[in-house]
């Protein structure tokens, strides 16, 4: 008998372990969807190297993988019709973290910018 209500509770608490790691895994996401921003002039965001879907307005870790956040800038411009629209990013093919604003050359092997669509 002992042996069954001992069982039962060893039952229990992995069931509400598990339950309460699965809603901490959904709050997450729902932080980092609910933190996306409405791109303005000059957007500052921080986004993980390993996760970019995740865009916080501060920085911290990642909700997922636990990095550090890296500081990011989205320069916008305003055209003639008054749309706004997001400036050229330019990346090296053999090195995607490497990114730059205008072209030029990779600063780790050399090879020139392209821009990345």
């Amino acid at each position: 008998m002992k042996t069954k209500i001992a069982l039962t509770v060893f039952v229990l608490i992995i069931s509400c372990t598990v339950t309460n790691a699965q809603d901490k895994t959904k709050s997450s996401e729902k932080k980092s969807s609910s933190t996306k921003m409405e791109m303005v002039k000059d957007s500052i965001y921080f986004t993980c190297s390993m996760h970019p879907e995740v865009k916080m307005d501060k920085p911290g870790k990642c909700p997922k993988c636990g990095m550090t956040l890296e500081k990011k800038t989205i320069k916008m411009t305003q055209t003639k019709n008054k749309n706004m629209e997001a400036m050229k990013t330019y990346t090296c093919s053999m090195h995607p973290e490497v990114k730059s604003d205008k072209p030029g050359k990779c600063p780790k092997c050399g090879m020139a910018l392209i821009e990345k669509k």
